[in-house]
């Protein structure tokens, strides 16, 4: 499926979580935030959080 991640489009497996996306395009996941769809998704629901074709992402990280 396409999504949008950090305002490029991006391909990842049906039914991929925002887990995913995050082991996928993070080093690590400290000090990083996910908005999907513009809500953030909280950490306790990026595992159950399944993701669909059109979805947009944004990753952010920490200022430290």
């Amino acid at each position: 499926m396409e999504l949008m991640v950090n305002g490029a489009r991006e391909r990842m497996e049906t039914n991929a979580t925002v887990a995913d996306v995050v082991v996928r395009f993070c080093a690590s996941p400290d000090g990083i935030a996910v908005a999907r769809n513009g809500e953030v998704v909280p950490r306790s629901a990026w595992a159950r959080t399944t993701l669909g074709t059109g979805d947009r992402l944004e990753i952010v990280t920490a200022a430290v």
